[in-house]
Formats: structure tokens, sequence, C-alpha cells
């Protein structure tokens, strides 16, 4: 289950790349780091398997903590590859992790929220989508509804609230000099 670090770690972004880019909306990430050699711990109040569909459902208060990285949530559901091991040993190829209600992702001095995520491992492509999406770091914020991150390029992509009345536009605030302070 390492893979579920590329997601967890791709959601605690470094904001200063996104926000050297939000003119245009899309930015290269850099500095990502995968935590493969790391164990990760998982917790919640609940967790099913669905071997016959290759699925996992973690349940209630959700978290998942490896190294410094931290994702919270209500749900978490592992679609896993039927014919490569068992969803219940957690021996099986994770294909897609899916998070919802609440999600909340800490990383050293970067924390994401939304409603709902994605993380499907073959395309490496991370998506945190809501009503409000927000990238912190320190007192500087970012805010859209759908961040769609690159793993493999780094590239990424925060996109407005179009209709929930936003104005349509990528929101973000940037404090100079707050990265002395951290």
């Amino acid at each position: 289950m390492d893979r579920i670090a590329s997601w967890l770690l791709a959601a605690g972004l470094a904001l200063a790349p996104v926000a050297a880019a939000a003119q245009d909306g899309e930015g290269r990430l850099t500095g990502l780091k995968l935590s493969g050699d790391q164990p990760i711990q998982i917790e919640s109040d609940r967790f099913e398997v669905d071997e016959t569909r290759g699925v996992g459902i973690f349940t209630g208060n959700v978290s998942v903590v490896q190294g410094p990285t931290l994702l919270k949530s209500a749900r978490m559901t592992v679609h896993y590859d039927r014919d490569a091991g068992s969803a219940t040993t957690g021996s099986a190829a994770i294909q897609r992790l899916e998070v919802e209600g609440g999600v909340y992702v800490r990383s050293e001095s970067q924390v994401a929220t939304g409603e709902r995520g994605t993380f499907d491992m073959q395309t490496e492509v991370l998506t945190l989508s809501g009503k409000e999406v927000v990238l912190t770091e320190g007192e500087n914020v970012v805010v859209g509804c759908r961040l769609t991150v690159q793993m493999a390029t780094g590239q990424a992509k925060l996109e407005s609230c179009k209709g929930e009345g936003s104005g349509g536009r990528v929101r973000m605030l940037l404090t100079p000099g707050s990265e002395n302070r951290q």
C-alpha cells in the first residue's frame, strides 16, 4: 500500500509554484517527494472488503499517516486489482483511491482541504475537488474548486468555482516575507 504515499504527498503540495503560476491557473509543482520507504498507518471506525469487486472501504474518522503526512476523511475507498493479491490482507495492487467527506491533508508546512479526492495509480493523476478547495502554506492561501496534479510531470491546474458565487475566479492571498516566518 505504499502507493498511497503518492496520493498523500501530492495533496500536501508546495504552494510557491502554484502561486507563481496562478494567473493562468496552471503551474509546475516541484519538490514532490515520495516516501515509499516509510510505513503507512491507516485507522478508521470500520473496514469492509468486497473481494469480488476488489474494493476496500474505510469509514468513520479515517486517518492515514505516513511520515510527516496526514490524511483525514469520513470515507476512503481503495480499488484493488483483483488478479494481483488479496484486498483483505492488503497485498493486492491498488488501482485507485477515492476519499470523501471533509478531506484534510497535511504534509509538513502545507495543508489542503476539499470535499472529495481521487488518485489514479496508473495515470498518476490526483484530483481534489469541492465547493472550496483550499491550499495553505503559512499565511499564503489559494482557493479554487478543482485541483488536478499530474504526478509524473509535476503539472498542476487549479480551476475556479464557476457558478459558486466566486465570480468564476481562482483566489489567492500571498503575504510577503511569510516564507521567512515559518
